[in-house]
């Protein structure tokens, strides 16, 4: 299956979180996947590491090379991915997690999160 990775998936897979469900670390761990990071998680990374460091304790530099090292697939934002966004049910106000349902819509991914509003969005999203 390919996922695509919500930010929050993502640092808590890097830091070790006890956050990180057994549901998402199996299916993290399972070789058969494919991951995709969205380079709106890097960008959203590096805003928030700057406003509130404690909540966000990687660097988008340490996220960039956790997924080059993990072999996770940089998910670039599209004109596409942009336009799909007007489409979108207002269910989410946070542009990045709008940006990331947008992408796993129009590239057939499944959306990994734990983001509890995010299933509303439909049944690509894989809610741990």
């Amino acid at each position: 299956m390919k996922y695509l990775l919500d930010t929050q998936i993502v640092i808590w897979a890097m830091v070790g979180s006890p956050r990180l469900s057994d549901r998402a670390r199996g299916i993290l761990e399972n070789v058969e996947n494919e991951f995709f990071v969205s380079a709106a998680s890097v960008w959203e990374t590096a805003i928030k590491h700057a406003i509130k460091p404690d909540e966000i304790p990687v660097t988008s530099e340490q996220m960039v090379r956790f997924c080059r090292a993990s072999g996770i697939v940089e998910l670039p934002i599209c004109f596409s991915h942009s336009q799909r966004i007007s489409s979108l049910p207002m269910h989410h106000n946070d542009p990045f997690d709008r940006m990331l349902v947008a992408q796993a819509e129009e590239d057939g991914l499944r959306l990994l999160s734990h983001d509890g509003k995010l299933p509303l969005y439909g049944e690509f999203v894989e809610h741990v």
